[in-house]
C-alpha cells in the first residue's frame, strides 16, 4: 500500500511539475507485444521537464488458457525517462520499478526466471516479485497525435513463491521459495497517443 501511495504522489508531483510545458507532453500508451499475449495493459506518460518524464504501466492477464494452461499476473511498472532530445521524441535513457504477482502452471513454452519449462509444465507456482531495470529506447513520430516506441530493459528480480503439485489441484510442496533473477525486465513495442 505504501508502494502505490509513492506511486501516485510521484504522479501528481510529475503533474503539477509540468504546467509550464508547452505542446506535446501527455500520452497514453498499449504494448503491442503484451497484447500479442492477451495482457490487457495501459501505460501514462507525463513530461516533466523538457528532457524528462515519467511513465506508469499497468498490466493484468486473469484469462485461463488453453488446455488448463495458467499465465495469470498483474504488475505496475513506474519509469523514470531521460530524453536525448525532447521529451516523448528519440531516443531515451530509463531506470524503472516493477512488481506484481502471478499464478502460472501447465506452461510449456520455456522457462520463467531461471525456472525449467518441464517444471512449469507439471507444476503451478503462486507468488509475488519486485525489482529494477535500466533501459533504452526511442520512441518515432507518426503523426500530430500518433507515435510509435521501442524499449528494451534489463535488471534485478527477486521473487517468492509457492509452488503446487499440478496446475489447478495439487498439495503444495514448496512454500516461501526465493528465487533472484538477472535479464531482461521489459521489452516494448507500444503505440502511443500523445495529448
Amino acid at each position: 500500500m505504501r508502494t502505490l501511495r509513492i506511486i501516485f504522489a510521484s504522479i501528481s508531483v510529475s503533474l503539477l511539475a509540468s504546467q509550464g510545458l508547452n505542446g506535446r507532453e501527455t500520452a497514453l500508451k498499449t504494448n503491442l507485444l503484451y497484447d500479442a499475449t492477451a495482457t490487457v495493459n495501459l501505460g501514462f506518460e507525463q513530461a516533466v521537464a523538457p528532457k524528462w518524464s515519467v511513465d506508469l504501466s499497468a498490466n493484468l492477464n486473469a484469462w485461463n488458457m488453453r488446455d488448463g494452461a495458467r499465465w495469470k499476473h498483474w504488475l505496475v511498472q513506474p519509469e523514470a525517462r531521460y530524453w536525448f532530445c525532447q521529451a516523448l521524441d528519440g531516443h531515451f535513457l530509463a531506470a524503472h520499478l516493477v512488481g506484481g504477482q502471478y499464478n502460472i502452471g501447465s506452461w510449456t513454452d520455456g522457462g520463467l526466471w531461471g525456472i525449467k519449462s518441464s517444471d512449469l509444465a507439471a507444476n503451478r507456482y503462486q507468488g509475488w516479485f519486485a525489482g529494477v531495470g535500466v533501459g533504452y529506447g526511442y520512441q518515432w513520430v507518426l503523426g500530430r497525435h500518433w507515435n510509435l516506441e521501442a524499449e528494451i530493459a534489463v535488471g534485478y528480480v527477486f521473487t517468492r513463491y509457492d509452488r503446487f503439485e499440478c496446475k489447478d489441484c495439487g498439495r503444495e510442496v514448496e512454500s516461501n521459495h526465493n528465487r533472484n533473477y538477472v535479464g531482461p525486465t521489459k521489452a516494448a513495442l507500444s503505440l502511443v497517443y500523445v495529448f
